[in-house]
């Protein structure tokens, strides 16, 4: 029996594989398992079926046999720790890799959603303006931080595992803003990341969800 990964129906952020479902999807293609995806709509997402999957009525949800979860790096931890591949086998070395998961989520992930969403709630009010130069720089500082711990290495470990996957899917909400380009080494990694096989098969399944959910707009207008 395949696991379940629920996902957006329609894709909010165009096609650019930034929703949370993508890093358990690029989980699931690195460690080989097949899954099936349920597509719920933003209604579906706020009904009762779903919130007894997801009781914040977001995405996504992972369902395998009597387990249910929520919530991105729960699901990937899960994944990594029940599939070769994505954490070290050395005690060490896999308590690192979970820690930089941790990192990303908790410590790199925060100042960025939080200037996204400042762009899309709050552009039209009068503090706006002068409130970005803040929001940018905490991220500034955090991406600054990563950079000089990254270096010059590959990925955070000694072999890409689960943290870099998560590191690297919350690094992209950043790309193109400036802020991650202020540092090569983090662009690089990102790069790195991106042109990894299971990444690229994961990101094509949600482009593809994209496309579907595009042509459905454009039948109806």
């Amino acid at each position: 029996m395949k696991p379940i990964i629920t996902a957006f129906r329609e894709s909010p952020d165009g096609g650019q594989g930034l929703a949370r479902d993508m890093q358990v999807r690029w989980a699931l293609e690195e460690v080989g398992q097949p899954y099936d995806v349920r597509l719920v709509t933003f209604a579906e997402m706020k009904g009762a079926t779903h919130r007894a999957l997801q009781p914040f009525g977001q995405i996504p949800s992972y369902e395998d046999g009597d387990l249910t979860l929520f919530e991105s790096g729960a699901i990937v931890l899960q994944i990594a720790e029940h599939h070769a591949g994505l954490l070290p086998e050395d005690p060490a070395a896999r308590a690192r890799a979970i820690m930089w998961m941790f990192a990303a989520l908790s410590t790199i992930e925060p100042p960025i959603v939080e200037r996204d969403a400042a762009i899309l709630v709050e552009s039209d009010r009068p503090w706006f303006e002068a409130r970005q130069p803040c929001l940018e720089e905490r991220i500034r500082n955090r991406l600054t931080d990563l950079s000089r711990a990254l270096g010059e290495a590959e990925w955070l470990g000694l072999t890409f595992s689960a943290g870099d996957l998560m590191m690297i899917g919350v690094l992209r909400r950043s790309s193109g803003s400036g802020l991650l380009e202020e540092h090569p080494n983090l662009v690089a990694y990102v790069a790195r990341g991106e042109a990894r096989p299971a990444f690229r098969r994961a990101f094509d399944d949600q482009y593809a969800v994209f496309l579907a959910s595009a042509r459905r707009a454009k039948e109806i207008s």
